[in-house]
């Protein structure tokens, strides 16, 4: 266990969990994009994953084990990050002082309270039973998703806070994929520059593509 006692071990598994993390972010928006496809789409999309039943959960409480290992060290590293005041890596003081990484902590904990919002509002569907998919059915007979996600999102508080969080996820991308290969000895002085614009982009990426979907619904131009 003494890869868990030292800072570098610690570090390894913290990029080690955000590795399968950005997988999961970047697999769950290809996979949302089936909205575009219409009510066939996402409908369809949602009933297929259903297909494999349990396994969905063992899935799912595989992630939630992820993260709230992920979420752990994150803690406790920063904490004793702040009380020995470090002076951080020797190659990247930039990368220390952005934005993005003085602020991972809280954007974490933004995240994390919205992803509990985000089951209990898509996944469990007790925030707006109303609109719930499990009780409303297409014409085919599959919980009705598309319509379910439309008429969230046709709500702008609701809109608005998913559009914040991904904002928050979007910074919080932007450091740690330059973190995953700082830990992991990817890089070096001539690969820093080219490591930080590349995690940059692709966390612009992933929030545009997620905050596309309440923009585009908003504007009606996805009903």
């Amino acid at each position: 266990m003494n890869l868990l006692k030292s800072s570098v071990g610690r570090k390894l598994i913290m990029s080690l969990t955000g590795f399968s993390m950005i997988a999961f972010v970047v697999v769950h928006l290809l996979g949302n994009t089936s909205m575009y496809h219409g009510p066939d789409g996402i409908n369809a999309y949602a009933k297929a994953l259903h297909r494999f039943g349990p396994l969905v959960w063992v899935f799912r409480l595989t992630l939630l084990a992820i993260f709230s290992v992920h979420v752990f060290y994150g803690i406790q590293l920063a904490l004793e990050n702040r009380a020995a005041k470090p002076q951080g890596y020797a190659l990247n003081g930039d990368l220390q002082t952005t934005f993005a990484a003085r602020n991972m902590i809280w954007t974490g904990l933004l995240i994390g309270a919205f992803l509990v919002y985000h089951l209990l509002h898509f996944t469990f569907q007790v925030t707006n039973p109303d609109i719930s998919a499990r009780s409303h059915l297409d014409a085919m007979g599959r919980p009705d998703i598309f319509s379910m996600v439309v008429l969230s999102f046709q709500n702008f508080f609701i809109s608005f806070v998913y559009v914040c969080a991904m904002c928050a996820l979007g910074l919080h991308l932007a450091h740690s994929i330059q973190s995953l290969f700082q830990t992991l000895g990817l890089n070096s002085e001539k690969t820093f520059p080219a490591i930080r614009k590349g995690g940059t982009l692709a966390a612009i990426i992933i929030f545009l593509g997620f905050a596309a979907f309440p923009v585009v619904i908003l504007a009606g131009l996805l009903r």
